[in-house]
């Protein structure tokens, strides 16, 4: 017996793949993001001058990370981009736009609750007036009479508030329904090589945290923000009724502030949108490690796993430090804004008084309308971070949209069944081809098997063949029409794929099985079912084809869930089957088993097995063998077998 090549690890180059990939897992080449030594490390015992400008120079060093994430993210080399504001803007104002007359009714309704509620101060302004003249014997009747209007005042407001919050809860709700739908749709137009080169992490921070973030601002955030800038903008109006002069200081520092507010919405975005991108990092590396608990075991990688974890978490906290210092900044200039107004008013309200510029109750009034307009405007301030939050994950959502779609469908269709590959190129990576010039001919109602080593180009040549890929150069034709060529629902039609990888979606049996062709009955259910062996064990299910599967429900086993997936493609009944080690899970004889049980419905068809198992091989019309991304071999078993080529070495290989 012949033993293979010997490999010494002490004497690998460099180059060798194996180290490669031994430093690849370890994270010797592709290092955790090095933070630099301002931010590492903080001299907690230097003077109090030399610590405050490190503190700014910290700032800045977080603020140029942010704007490079944020400038890396709009246009990624791998993985999803995010959208640019002016996206987010439309799509916001098309949301808006769709509901306009819940918008304005939502405006309306704050308004004139802000309207009664701004009306009270005013009232009790005009009483301060009326006691100071009467020297404090204000009659009975003016009391009574202001204490009816105030109380008449207070349940309007009560009425107005009731249905400015029931408006707003129409709207928001709507407008999140509206935006998740359209969430859905764009995840389900990407290209699946496009979704499968973006980190795990990324996609479910995508679909979790910045779901929620997106939700919480259409939900409350953006009705919070039309009942706060109506507030406050009456509030405005209502003190300048009440006195121009009083209304000045709110006025000209609010505007002195505009100026930060700006910076902080320039700069914002970057932050926010930086947080997302460590929160993507550290749900990859937590995944990783998770799924590959048993290989961290197995090597003894548990530190390595940790240290990168924690290396992760501290690029996040750095992000999450510059997004806070923004925001400190603008809620200190934001307070100051509000509370030098209450001394400059009651300063210039006694100063004014005392010349006669002014009355009592105007400067009790206008007391009152600072004090009222903090509470609003505190609103307003928290809204606008809160909607900043929003807006950075919608960004990211809807970055999903920027993905231009791998095909445009045309106006031709197939003229027979038969798929023929020319030329075949494709590479995952620029310059890295994994098929180098493959051509294969399928014969209607062949039965070819592709076999190889693992890493060969099976699978990529499957899909391909099934038009889940296009290539990078050649082409894949089924009826003389390209596969990217055709519609999805027209191309599924012709040719279907079934992976290792599978799905039990959350619903009946029933509901899983006809996912690949609404409306089937029963009858054609339980015959697709009993075409893969599975109608047997689906019977002895509690309510049969009406129990329920997925989370919280009936947990099938791999092999089952298997079982349900192949029942699909028999029902979608393509001419043309892929099956990409279909019945990897299922143990060989059951599988064997259900393989010969195919057969009769897979007769006519076309049919295309990628498999180890090499009885796929024996029972096939004809078998490609592919190495190193080509077809070195193709024919019959027992033509490759008196060739004593790759295909014979394989067989004996298995059989023995």
């Amino acid at each position: 017996m012949t033993t293979g090549p010997t490999l010494d690890l002490a004497t690998m180059s460099p180059q060798d793949p194996l180290a490669d990939s031994a430093q690849t897992w370890r994270g010797d080449r592709t290092p955790p993001e090095v933070l630099p030594r301002e931010l590492a490390q903080v001299d907690r015992d230097a003077p109090a001058r030399v610590r405050w400008r490190a503190l700014w120079r910290r700032h800045a060093i977080r603020r140029d990370r942010a704007e490079q994430t944020l400038a890396s993210a709009l246009e990624p080399v791998r993985g999803l981009p995010v959208a640019r504001p002016r996206d987010v803007a439309g799509f916001l104002g098309g949301l808006l736009r769709e509901r306009a007359w819940l918008v304005t009714a939502v405006v309306l309704a704050n308004a004139l609750a802000a309207a009664a509620a701004l009306a009270v101060p005013l009232i009790l302004g005009r009483l301060v007036d009326a006691a100071v003249a009467a020297d404090g014997d204000v009659a009975g009747d003016t009391i009574r009479t202001l204490t009816l209007v105030v109380v008449g005042i207070v349940l309007a407001q009560t009425l107005f508030t009731f249905a400015a919050k029931w408006l707003a809860a129409v709207l928001g709700h709507g407008a999140l329904a509206a935006a998740r739908e359209h969430v859905i749709r764009t995840v389900l137009r990407l290209p699946l090589g496009r979704v499968e080169s973006a980190s795990t992490g990324d996609l479910v921070t995508r679909v979790t945290r910045d779901v929620g973030a997106m939700s919480d601002s259409v939900r409350f955030a953006i009705p919070e923000f039309i009942l706060a800038v109506v507030t406050v903008a009456l509030s405005f109006v209502a003190m300048a009724v009440n006195s121009w002069l009083l209304a000045l200081p709110a006025l000209v520092l609010m505007l002195v502030a505009l100026p930060h507010v700006a910076r902080y919405l320039r700069r914002a975005p970057a932050a926010y949108v930086t947080e997302g991108a460590t929160y993507s990092r550290i749900n990859t590396t937590l995944s990783e490690t998770v799924e590959g608990a048993r290989t961290v075991e197995a090597l003894d990688l548990q530190d390595v796993r940790r240290r990168r974890a924690a290396d992760d978490i501290a690029v996040s906290a750095q992000a999450e430090r510059y997004g806070m210092t923004l925001r400190n900044l603008l809620f200190g200039v934001m307070d100051m804004a509000f509370s030098l107004p209450r001394v400059i008013v009651l300063a210039l309200g006694a100063w004014a008084y005392s010349r006669g510029a002014v009355s009592l109750g105007q400067v009790t009034a206008a007391m009152l309308y600072m004090e009222m307009f903090y509470e609003p405007f505190d609103r307003l301030v928290m809204t606008v971070d809160r909607l900043q939050v929003g807006i950075a994950s919608t960004t990211r959502l809807l970055g999903i949209a920027a993905v231009p779609p791998d095909r445009t469908a045309g106006t031709d269709r197939p003229h027979g069944s038969e798929l023929v590959g020319t030329d075949l190129r494709f590479a995952y990576r620029p310059g890295h081809d994994v098929l180098h010039g493959v051509d294969l001919a399928l014969r209607t109602g062949e039965r070819l098997a592709i076999v190889g080593p693992s890493g060969s180009g099976k699978s990529t040549l499957g899909r391909l063949l099934a038009g889940i890929n296009g290539p990078r150069t050649g082409s894949v034709t089924v009826g003389g029409v390209e596969l990217l060529d055709l519609p999805l629902s027209t191309l599924r039609r012709e040719v279907a794929l079934v992976t290792q990888e599978h799905h039990v979606f959350r619903g009946s049996v029933r509901d899983n099985v006809i996912l690949a062709r609404e409306g089937s009955d029963d009858e054609a259910v339980r015959t697709a079912l009993r075409t893969v062996d599975a109608l047997a064990w689906v019977e002895t299910l509690p309510e049969g084809l009406d129990t329920l599967l997925g989370a919280g429900n009936y947990v099938l086993t791999p092999a089952q869930a298997q079982q349900i997936a192949l029942a699909r493609l028999i029902l979608a009944d393509p001419h043309t089957l892929v099956l990409d080690e279909a019945t990897s899970l299922i143990d060989p004889r059951t599988a064997r088993h259900l393989e010969g049980s195919m057969s009769a419905l897979l007769t006519g068809r076309t049919v295309v097995a990628i498999a180890h198992r090499l009885h796929t091989a024996h029972d096939a019309d004809r078998i490609a063998v592919v190495s190193d991304g080509r077809i070195v071999e193709l024919g019959s078993h027992d033509e490759l077998m008196a060739a004593n080529g790759e295909y014979a070495a394989l067989w004996r290989a298995w059989t023995s």
